[in-house]
């Protein structure tokens, strides 16, 4: 009896230990506020906003430790609209991330499954969207992809990240089309990253083709021959580099983006100039702002942004935002996701809470 219960002990502790080699992690974001925006269709508009600061989301990560610095991982991420509850994809569950894969302290990490895109990963970082925290910061339409709006990532996609080499970082992805034919609906892309103490700086390029892009949010009708609505290009090169630098109390940061968009036999490039600062005016409070202009076929949308954040704890924040666009007589003025004006200017003054967990 003393030795079956010393085996039965000894079995417990052996499962003991294999569950303490791994974790999973449940975390999320919530954000909600309320916005004035100046022109919507000729109109001004009032409305509850979500997701400015950081997009809404939950999520799971995981890992499980296979010794000698190799690791299984996973990660889950939905995301949804606070304000309505709804799906940011409909019928797609986890819209953001669903990768699995392994990661080496020596030899760098390999998943697979529906990714981020590494303009997202290296270069919305450096974005006044960003280190300003507002999501109508971000450049019209979103065509260059700083923004993970659940319709950006990569599906069936492989991505490497290197280690570690004295402050520099690579990484390479593919994504399969899952076709016939290889080319259809393929995308894949390079980054490099460099961080060393104050300094951080990136860049990244990819390819992609048939890739459904976002134009009419940027008030275009239509573009290279087709509905701005449905458009699609048959070939999409995205590349950008961005950097900052802190100076104590203040940040400083730039970035450029080009994206040329090709179809139907066009070609026409996507170009934009982001940079800003933020000061930490206090432990707790921060001011923040920056400018982006950007064009496209003759069109010109100049943005300029100010905010100030106030941490009431590590997870929970208060902002207030205020956000003027200006376009040239080519174009609408169209904060992203904000609605179309009418005319050539639009204003945006917004508050709210985020908290995460």
């Amino acid at each position: 009896m003393k030795h079956f219960i010393a085996a039965g002990l000894t079995g417990l502790c052996a499962v003991s230990s294999a569950w303490a080699q791994s974790s999973v992690t449940l975390y999320g974001s919530l954000d909600a506020g309320v916005a004035y925006v100046s022109n919507v269709g000729g109109h001004s508009k009032w409305m509850e906003e979500q997701g400015n600061m950081q997009p809404d989301r939950w999520g799971l990560r995981g890992q499980e430790d296979l010794g000698d610095g190799l690791k299984a991982i996973f990660q889950l991420e939905n995301g949804f609209y606070t304000n309505t509850g709804a799906m940011a994809k409909a019928n797609t569950l986890f819209n953001r991330q669903a990768y699995v894969g392994l990661s080496s302290d020596r030899f760098g990490t390999l998943t697979l499954g529906n990714q981020t895109p590494f303009a997202f990963d290296v270069l919305d970082p450096f974005s006044t969207a960003y280190l300003a925290a507002s999501w109508y910061a971000f450049h019209p339409g979103n065509i260059d992809q700083l923004a993970d709006t659940g319709v950006v990532p990569y599906n069936n996609s492989v991505k490497y990240r290197s280690p570690n080499w004295y402050g520099f970082t690579a990484g390479a992805m593919l994504g399969f089309g899952n076709t016939t034919n290889f080319s259809t609906g393929r995308t894949m892309g390079f980054s490099i990253s460099y961080a060393n103490g104050p300094f951080k700086a990136g860049a990244t390029w990819s390819n992609e083709h048939d890739r459904s892009v976002s134009m009419s949010t940027t008030g275009i009708t239509t573009f290279q021959g087709q509905a701005a609505a449905s458009y699609i290009a048959d070939k999409v090169e995205n590349m950008g580099i961005g950097a900052s630098y802190s100076f104590g109390k203040v940040l400083v940061h730039g970035l450029y983006t080009r994206t040329k968009l090709q179809s139907n036999g066009y070609s026409d490039t996507f170009q934009s100039y982001d940079a800003g600062a933020n000061y930490q005016l206090t432990t707790a409070n921060s001011i923040v702002g920056g400018a982006a202009t950007t064009t496209l076929s003759g069109r010109r949308w100049t943005q300029l942004m100010i905010g100030d954040v106030y941490a009431l704890s590590k997870s929970t924040q208060v902002y207030v935002n205020a956000l003027y666009e200006h376009a040239n007589s080519e174009a609408q003025a169209a904060f992203f996701t904000a609605g179309v004006s009418s005319g050539r200017n639009q204003t945006i003054v917004l508050t709210g809470i985020h908290h995460s967990f």
